[in-house]
């Protein structure tokens, strides 16, 4: 009798937080206008520190938010939305021409012909059992 096919191991991709994302083009929208924290907060009407917690990416701002820190810094959130989405794209390009895979079994590192970030799965595909590590 056959033995059904394995299909390649799973691995989790580590993908960036869209808080992050948006935290860092708010911040540099801001430095490259030279406004400060405060400006920037007081004309959005939110405080400084959650303006700051935004920017640093640990606060998950709503879009009310999001729209008012655009409207502030004469931006639109539209603006915002799809320089996330260029930046997003490029880290993940960036991440798949990155990958690198270790093959425990035989102790040695290769790189990756594809990575298909869709699946999250990892090419090529194991022999004899060895595990795959994104690195």
């Amino acid at each position: 009798m056959s033995q059904p096919t394995q299909a390649p191991p799973r691995v989790r991709t580590i993908q960036p937080l869209l808080r992050e994302v948006y935290g860092r083009l708010l911040r540099r929208l801001r430095q490259r206008q030279g406004r400060t924290l405060a400006e920037v907060a007081a004309e959005a009407g939110i405080s400084m520190a959650y303006l700051s917690e935004v920017e640093r990416g640990l606060k998950e701002p709503s879009s009310e938010i999001l729209a008012a820190v655009c409207g502030a810094l004469d931006a639109t959130l539209v603006g915002l939305v799809g320089a996330a989405h260029e930046e997003l794209r490029e880290l993940a390009e960036q991440a798949a021409a990155e990958a690198r895979v270790l093959d425990l079994a035989s102790h040695r590192i290769r790189h990756t012909r594809r990575v298909d970030t869709a699946s999250t799965r990892v090419g090529p595909t194991a022999r004899d059992g060895a595990l795959l590590l994104a690195a």
